[in-house]
């Protein structure tokens, strides 16, 4: 269930009410009149099943509710209510599989912003991968990848392509470009430090890493291990029973890519530095296709939910 505390402006009160009644899955309605203060208007708080949550808050929208008023969402943990479970019964489909775009949205705007965080945790993620190429460890590589933060991007560049919307499309695009850049650009001073202290070498940096040469070597599973990561990925940010963003764990070989060929950069090893290149491109373009397409097979599913719902009215 999710509980919505509602800001209502006194001339829209009836109407929203109105829409709360209308969609099955609302319950537990509350009017507190003349609560609000800053925007003034009555508080009104409801419990929504999470299955008809994207037709409510679609609905309070058109109202203009959140240019005039406020409409907030939190997950309630614990409801013990048969009104509840009337409400999550009578809701269509199930809600682990609802998909509820407002809260999609949200997320990944937060997840995709270009903040000095975000470059930092890049940047350390990358860094990490670089000492995992070196020494050719697997364990490193995978901490890399559980803390690089770039699956908040892509997710949020995929969800901006299903909702055709120009402007997260393009903030995503910039925190992954900005991100790589910085971190590779630093990487490389890194590498080239660590060399100097005597913590590095290219003699290493050459020689056979049977753990770590998939990083510098695409080949088709390439593309197919990072089209099933994005799959993952993108099912873990909109699927209710998985907490916010356990895709960010699911960097595949992005990271560690970049981090490969920012140190072949930096010994002058241009065709390790290509190669890593391309898994990078093709890592990217494989969990941004496959986030594509499952958003919109989930969109394309949920819609038909509803249309037997409908259907049987």
């Amino acid at each position: 269930m999710l509980h919505l505390r509602l800001i209502v402006p006194a001339d829209l009160r009836e109407t929203v009410l109105d829409r709360l009644d209308e969609v099955v899955g609302v319950t537990h309605v509350i009017l507190l009149p003349g609560s609000a203060v800053r925007p003034a208007g009555d508080v009104v708080l409801c419990d929504v099943a999470r299955e008809a949550a994207d037709e409510v808050l679609g609905a309070l929208r058109g109202l203009g509710l959140a240019e005039r008023g406020a409409i907030d969402v939190e997950e309630v943990g614990l409801t013990i209510s048969a009104a509840a479970d009337e409400a999550e019964r009578s809701a269509p489909g199930e809600g682990a599989d609802a998909l509820v775009w407002e809260e999609v949205s949200e997320i990944t705007h937060e997840e995709s912003t270009l903040t000095v965080v975000f470059l930092a945790m890049l940047t350390v993620a990358t860094m990490l991968a670089a000492c995992g190429a070196v020494l050719d460890s697997a364990i490193l590589v995978v901490g890399a990848m559980a803390v690089g933060p770039e699956f908040g991007p892509l997710a949020g560049l995929c969800v901006a392509v299903v909702q055709r919307r120009g402007r997260p499309a393009v903030r995503s695009l910039l925190a992954l470009v900005v991100g790589f850049t910085v971190a590779m650009v630093l990487t490389v001073g890194f590498s080239l430090l660590m060399d100097r202290l005597g913590l590095f070498s290219e003699v290493r940096f050459d020689a056979a890493r049977p753990n770590t040469a998939f990083i510098w070597q695409p080949d088709a599973m390439s593309f197919v291990v990072a089209f099933l990561a994005g799959v993952a990925g993108l099912l873990s940010l909109t699927s209710a029973r998985a907490g916010a963003l356990v895709g960010v764990a699911i960097s595949v070989t992005t990271v560690p890519a970049a981090a490969n060929a920012a140190v072949a950069l930096g010994y002058g090893d241009y065709r390790q530095a290509w190669g890593s290149a391309v898994q990078l491109a093709l890592n990217l373009a494989g969990i941004v296709l496959a986030g594509v397409l499952t958003l919109l097979v989930q969109q394309g599913a949920w819609r038909l939910v509803l249309g037997r719902r409908f259907g049987r009215r």
